[in-house]
């Protein structure tokens, strides 16, 4: 693949595709010689395969997985490199009314503090089971997923097993509102404008930012076939830069507007404009105050992939019994999120990625992914 050949990326309509969008509706990718072909997919599993057989060059991913995909975790092994970070953060906790009374009925405290309505969850439980009633199910959007990863760990921190005590479903990010106003799920967690689109709908109560579980957490990467990156490393630096730039265009507050407009189409997200305009505003439910740290798109700064973010990630894999703790899969999954490609197409000298903090807990080393594990009294034993 050369400059000025088509590239074919896959993305799911989400608020944090964006900077894609935009390299190619403000020529950002044309001015760097690429032809970008957007392909709108429905469910995370249609871009993985597609990513996979080589439909598609690159994809607008879910960052584990990138890391799921080149270790061949249920699935065959289709390595790729995280080139770049699309988006930090952007993810939120959505519960149905009915929940939510619940939980603030049951609520010792804030129930904006996630440790108390985490434990909330747990009183509510305790009667469900009494009576029981059905467990409560919360949608995610694909079992390698910070989604999954903010639900769980919010969840175990107040005495609920994600594994046993809930039940976990996996639902396309645009049907998930739908499925919460039908009372097929009690509550999801999903990326924006979605949790925007149930609150303004009346289904849905906006619980928890996902910033509020881990902060700053890899959300969406820019995943390219490793053996694009082996062949045409120019390719990969030039893809970087134009969203770069694309992410400095849509930071910009007087482009607010023809952002939201843009995201709104039906070729993109088809969501509506005004939970879209929240959304770039920072907003994360229509009576909350605008929050820089809501969704962060990649920039100079945080789009730098970084191994540690990885190493995260994949302790999370393993916490949850999604991997086995080994030093060579260590390895591998560190060198998923590559910073060389970022650093070439920036000439920038590297910044140190911040460190990923959860609301509560052991902090995360990743020099001994064992003790931090051992540290969960909830998790799927070894």
């Amino acid at each position: 693949m050369s400059l000025g050949r088509k590239v074919k990326i896959g993305f799911i309509p989400l608020a944090d595709a964006a900077t894609l969008f935009l390299a190619v509706d403000k020529r950002f990718a044309a001015d760097e010689g690429l032809e970008i072909e957007l392909v709108r997919e429905v469910s995370w599993s249609n871009i993985r395969d597609r990513l996979a057989i080589g439909h598609y060059d690159a994809a607008h991913l879910l960052a584990p997985m990138a890391i799921a995909s080149t270790l061949g975790l249920n699935h065959v092994r289709a390595p790729v490199v995280a080139a770049m970070n699309l988006a930090m953060n952007g993810n939120a906790i959505t519960v149905s009314p009915d929940l939510y009374a619940s939980l603030v009925a049951a609520a010792d405290g804030d129930l904006a503090d996630p440790g108390v309505s985490a434990r909330a969850l747990r009183t509510v439980i305790s009667s469900r089971e009494k009576r029981n009633l059905e467990p409560l199910a919360f949608g995610m959007t694909f079992p390698f997923s910070t989604h999954n990863y903010q639900l769980r760990y919010w969840m175990a921190e107040g005495g609920v097993d994600p594994d046993s005590d809930v039940r976990l479903v996996v639902l396309p990010p645009p049907y998930m509102v739908e499925n919460l106003a039908k009372g097929h799920v009690d509550g999801f967690c999903v990326g924006a404008p979605w949790n925007a689109v149930a609150e303004a709908m009346g289904v849905g109560v906006i619980l928890h930012p996902g910033f509020a579980i881990f902060n700053p957490a890899p959300e969406k990467t820019l995943a390219i076939r490793r053996q694009i990156t082996e062949y045409d490393p120019a390719l990969v630096e030039a893809l970087i830069r134009a969203c770069l730039k694309a992410a400095d265009y849509l930071r910009a507050p007087e482009n607010r507007e023809e952002v939201a407009a843009l995201l709104a189409r039906p070729d993109r997200v088809g969501a509506d404009v005004s939970a879209l305009r929240r959304t770039l505003e920072g907003r994360f439910g229509s009576s909350a105050a605008a929050h820089n740290g809501y969704l962060v798109f990649g920039d100079a700064v945080s789009g730098r992939p970084a191994a540690d973010q990885a190493a995260w990630l994949y302790a999370q894999m393993l916490r949850w019994g999604q991997a086995r703790l080994c030093a060579e899969e260590l390895r591998i999954a560190r060198g998923v999120f590559d910073p060389a490609f970022f650093d070439a197409a920036t000439g920038a000298a590297p910044i140190e990625a911040a460190p990923i903090a959860a609301f509560s807990g052991a902090p995360f080393d990743a020099r001994n992914i064992e003790a931090y594990l051992d540290s969960f009294a909830i998790r799927v034993p070894r």
